[in-house]
């Protein structure tokens, strides 16, 4: 994706330092270990949905540390230690391309079974351990780790292909759309629901717990719906650049955007930098989990 045609324009090429790819790969990858060993520790956050949020944060930390390798790999080209044209080089380069490409459909995946998830949450609550039961949720995330994996290796190998180029930005502009669609469904449905609640004469206490539940799963609704705004904001400058070089290759209006590519790698990169940020700050049991994490406050967590 780098390896594009010269600037034709008077924009030049924007660089970002390799230490800051470093820092930011280094941190997120960490941050994004904790969420993960935070859900596997925990036994109460073994449900849906927090499966769910722990393959959202394994994809981050595939995306995290395939960063950080490209960054060693730099500095170690640059001093000479490896040869950036070589063909080991280019094999570990497609491999890591591979793996970002996992790691964004494994996103993109993720939210839309986190969607789905909070659906059938809030408006199935009855229904809701009959169908979301933990052996449909492993095969869910059985089925999402494996296409994407597949899926990832065969457009990295045929990206050359402007169809498979077309297909990857379709893909994610129809996924986009179908969780936006999803997302607004629901927040119209629980309006709906919150106004008949509101008007039940049933008990107060009664009422009371309907009002405590319903906005516990709001809640959850909320936190997930900003996770996927901050994907969308993340990621949409990348697949512009990809439509960019599809569309106008030698434009040079479309040259001084591409010149902001690292910047958008930056922005990227920082998605798996936030995410982290936004479960600890939004989920209780998680903040918990983490200061008993870090803080080893239960000797069962520093075993």
């Amino acid at each position: 994706m780098n390896a594009t045609t010269a600037n034709q324009s008077d924009c030049l090429e924007v660089k970002v330092p390799v230490s800051l790819f470093f820092i930011i790969g280094v941190v997120s990858l960490a941050e994004n270990m904790l969420v993960v060993v935070a859900v596997i520790r925990n036994r109460n956050l073994h449900s849906p949905m927090y499966c769910f949020i722990c393959s959202l944060a394994a994809f981050n930390t595939i995306a995290s540390l395939t960063k950080t390798w490209e960054n060693l790999m730099i500095v170690f080209a640059n001093v000479g230690q490896l040869e950036k044209k070589g063909f080991s080089e280019k094999n570990l380069d497609d491999v890591m391309d591979s793996l970002l490409c996992m790691s964004f459909m494994g996103s993109i995946f993720s939210f839309l079974a986190i969607a789905v998830d909070r659906y059938i949450t809030i408006f199935h609550a009855l229904r809701y351990h009959n169908i979301m039961t933990m052996q449909r949720t492993k095969a869910v995330l059985g089925v999402i780790w494996i296409s994407c994996g597949v899926s990832a290796v065969l457009m990295v190998r045929f990206f050359d292909s402007k169809l498979i180029m077309i297909c990857f930005v379709v893909f994610f502009v129809v996924s986009l759309a179908i969780i936006c669609f999803l997302y607004i469904y629901m927040f119209m449905l629980a309006r709906i629901h919150a106004r008949k609640i509101a008007a039940l004469s049933t008990s107060g206490r009664g009422k009371c717990r309907r009002q405590r539940w319903w906005g516990s799963s709001m809640r959850g609704s909320l936190t997930l719906t900003i996770l996927f705004g901050v994907f969308v904001v993340c990621w949409t400058p990348f697949f512009l650049h990809l439509i960019i070089i599809m569309v106008c290759p030698m434009n040079p209006y479309c040259e001084c955007y591409r010149s902001l590519f690292q910047l958008h790698v930056v922005l990227l990169m920082s998605h798996a930098l936030i995410d982290p940020a936004i479960y600890a700050f939004r989920s209780a049991e998680l903040r918990h989990t983490f200061r008993k994490m870090l803080l080893c406050s239960d000797w069962n967590w520093c075993s």
